[in-house]
């Protein structure tokens, strides 16, 4: 812990209207230039041993020995070893994909060398959870998570994602006003489930679900974890649901010099109010909303899209693609808007979410939105390769009401 933070916990404490007001400035600060980058994530396994678990430090040293480090995106890692490329924000996908995939094809090449491969699927379909990165963050998330039960090992150690981030949006009215992209963000987010779909098999064995990793994700902490906007009020504030959200939800730490406290059932406005050891410090808040995942996340400049399963090879740039296009392409942002306003009547979010993750594409309301949705993001791509993702992924599984997990679990464990 660095000594600023330890000089910013003397401050003045915070106040609950400080708190909110400071959580709705920092989760929503409205750009001008649209930007999109992309956080995405491989499980990494053995060839020969799907069961074989390499420590981070190992990887990098691979990596620096064989002179593929990444050279356009960030490198960095999960708690149980999934390996993570981050881009620098951008203004094209094209610009995302020549970054990314260009690191992602140096990384795989030398890590296939030395036996070991990048696995494109949301949840580990062998190995049971084990957390190989060792800090007082990830030992305190789990004893937390572990208050609930044991999901929270599997989503630390045994899931992995395509994270997409598009800009916040203006103050302004319309599509490209952030009240309406948080909406469609949303909205949008039962689509992306089903569709990209693509973790059915956990210990080896076929689960009830399709995306078995919104399965876990859904199954922590829900004051965490569960969407901000129910969609109950579509004209709210999302500066103001944010807010409510951050300070109703469980503190996963207090961090001191030592160890760290993981308390029980205490909510940051509980902190607040007296609940806690000592009074929070602004600090101490910026490091309670590093702890939240809820499936859209507000991040300042950007919303991050948390709900995607991770994708095989290249084509993790088809989730990007089509979230890219139906946000900020009209003619698909319109058709996306009326595609999913049907899907959205009389349902809730947690009902949306649900059959999503199980029955996936097999859910007839949902296909038909996600037939909608990805021809329009298919018809607005421009660049031809970009383009070839979208269409092969578009007529390979959402035409046909399919997903990959309905593929995993017809040809079984090994194909995993």
């Amino acid at each position: 812990m660095s000594d600023a933070s330890l000089r910013d916990r003397t401050a003045a404490p915070l106040s609950e209207d400080e708190a909110f007001d400071r959580i709705a400035a920092e989760g929503f600060r409205p750009t001008a230039p649209a930007r999109i980058g992309a956080e995405v994530e491989w499980l990494v396994t053995g060839i020969a041993d799907r069961r074989r678990r390499v420590d981070p430090e190992s990887l990098k040293a691979v990596l620096g020995v064989r002179g593929a480090l990444p050279r356009r995106t960030r490198l960095s890692f999960e708690p149980g070893g999934a390996l993570e490329l981050s881009t620098l924000p951008r203004t094209t996908v094209r610009e995302c994909f020549d970054d990314l995939e260009a690191d992602r094809a140096r990384v795989a090449a030398a890590l296939g060398d030395e036996g070991l491969e990048l696995l494109g699927l949301g949840l580990d379909p062998i190995r049971l959870p084990r957390r190989v990165l060792r800090s007082p963050r990830y030992q305190a998330m789990e004893e937390l998570f572990d208050q609930d039960g044991r999901a929270g090992r599997w989503m630390m150690a045994n899931t992995a994602s395509v994270q997409v981030c598009l800009d916040t949006g203006d103050d302004g009215p319309g599509p490209g006003g952030l009240a309406e992209r948080w909406d469609l963000a949303h909205r949008l987010a039962p689509v992306l489930i089903a569709a990209f779909a693509n973790s059915p098999l956990r210990r080896g064995e076929p689960s009830l679900w399709r995306s078995t990793r919104q399965h876990v994700w859904a199954a922590i902490d829900h004051s965490r974890s569960r969407a901000v906007s129910h969609l109950t009020d579509p004209q709210g504030d999302p500066r103001e649901a944010w807010a409510r959200y951050a300070l109703d939800a469980r503190v996963m730490a207090i961090r001191g010099p030592g160890r760290w406290t993981v308390p029980r059932g205490l909510t940051f406005r509980g902190w607040i109010r007296g609940a806690g050891p000592r009074p929070p410090a602004p600090d101490d808040l910026d490091y309670h909303l590093s702890t939240l995942f809820p499936p859209v996340r507000p991040r300042g400049a950007y919303l991050e899209l948390r709900m995607i399963d991770a994708q095989p090879g290249r084509d993790w740039v088809a989730p990007v693609a089509v979230a890219a296009a139906l946000f900020d392409d009209p003619a698909a942002n319109a058709a996306a808007r009326e595609a999913l306003e049907p899907l959205w009547r009389n349902a809730s979010a947690a009902d949306l979410y649900l059959r999503a993750a199980t029955a996936a594409l097999q859910d007839a309301p949902i296909a038909r939105a996600a037939a909608a949705c990805f021809r329009a993001a298919r018809d607005a791509q421009a660049d031809p390769e970009i383009a070839a993702v979208v269409e092969a992924f578009t007529e390979s599984f959402v035409t046909r009401g399919r997903t990959r997990a309905d593929d995993l679990v017809t040809e079984g464990p090994r194909r995993a």
